[in-house]
């Protein structure tokens, strides 16, 4: 027996994504139902070896469908997510709107995925922001052996976490540059993205951070630990797909280079690939497409007692939505449900 499984936003990059892994990781479903706006209407969608067409999101009835990942955006999710929780559909959502929400739970499984169990107040979770979910993946193994006290993280963020648009700016400016035929003007982003990094996502704060760097600093608290500092540089970078962070840790007490690598090593969803020669690190280009929060470049830092840096990678499309969204409705099930 297994699960009724809706998938909101099927056609764009986060949609498509959840729908991949679903089938991919076996998930066991009985029916899945792509739902789209009606723009996006009849459009067929691939589920494993598959073809599906996807409904209209505004007229469809949740009712007797047990698991909905949300993938619309925060404006449509709070049209649409009461209306699936209250016919009795648990709602994974991986927009913003609920995840600073006292009542609903946000989850990444290999951190607390105990904290599944508090779903039942809203009958939502929320899903963390992307640079979020690899970064405490790393931190919660290494807090638990000494407790970590602040946090400085730069984010080297690809433009696929700003939607298919972010990637088509990039592509169309790269192709414009080589042949400049026609200028292509920052639409999506604040200035050019190509060939160039800009140091602003999401909008600016009245202290003079990004809400990006204030979502990296209240979900580390609502995760991990409450009590840890945490301050976030994000960076939006020329890459499609793969966001990379630059991790400063201060602990508590000293925490052994060699101890923290062999501690990352036996950590769920975590692969080290740390050698200290040419190539013996991760980028982007070979974490895409991989579920695994990669993790290089662990070493002391002098400058403080109880310091350490490391490089840590991961697919944002995968680990930092849909990967994330189909594992905590695995949790879901091991916790709550135990179906299939």
């Amino acid at each position: 027996m297994g699960y009724k499984v809706i998938v909101a936003g099927a056609t764009g990059n986060v949609g498509r994504e959840m729908l991949n892994i679903l089938a991919e990781r076996e998930f066991p479903t009985d029916e899945v139902a792509a739902l789209a706006s009606r723009r996006s209407l009849g459009t067929e969608i691939s589920f494993g070896e598959r073809t599906i067409i996807t409904k209209d999101l505004d007229t469809f009835d949740f009712t007797g469908w047990d698991i909905a990942l949300f993938a619309i955006g925060s404006d449509a999710t709070k049209k649409y997510a009461p209306k699936a929780a209250s016919a009795g559909c648990v709602v994974i959502d991986n927009s913003s709107l609920y995840r600073y929400d006292p009542e609903v739970p946000l989850i990444v499984p290999e951190v607390n995925a105990e904290a599944v169990l508090g779903f039942s107040k809203k009958n939502i979770i929320a899903n963390p922001n992307c640079s979020t979910a690899q970064m405490v993946v790393a931190l919660k193994p290494l807090h638990d052996r000494v407790p970590i006290k602040r946090v400085v993280v730069s984010t080297y963020q690809s433009v696929s976490g700003a939607g298919k648009d972010g990637m088509d700016e990039l592509w169309d400016q790269t192709k414009a540059i080589y042949n400049p035929i026609e200028e292509k003007d920052p639409e999506k982003f604040t200035k050019q993205i190509a060939f160039n990094v800009i140091p602003h996502i999401d909008e600016f704060m009245e202290d003079g951070s990004t809400k990006e760097e204030w979502k990296m600093v209240a979900e580390t608290k609502k995760i991990v630990d409450k009590s840890i500092k945490v301050t976030a540089t994000c960076v939006r970078v020329p890459v499609f797909v793969g966001h990379s962070e630059a991790i400063n840790i201060e602990f508590e007490e000293f925490l052994d280079e060699d101890e923290a690598r062999d501690i990352l090593r036996e950590a769920p969803g975590i692969m080290v690939i740390d050698k200290r020669e040419n190539g013996g690190y991760v980028t982007p280009v070979e974490a895409a497409g991989d579920y695994a929060t990669f993790i290089s470049r662990i070493r002391q830092d002098s400058t403080i007692d109880n310091g350490l840096n490391l490089w840590c990678v991961s697919d944002n499309l995968r680990k930092g939505a849909a990967l994330n969204a189909v594992q905590i409705a695995e949790t879901l099930g091991r916790y709550v449900f135990k179906k299939g």
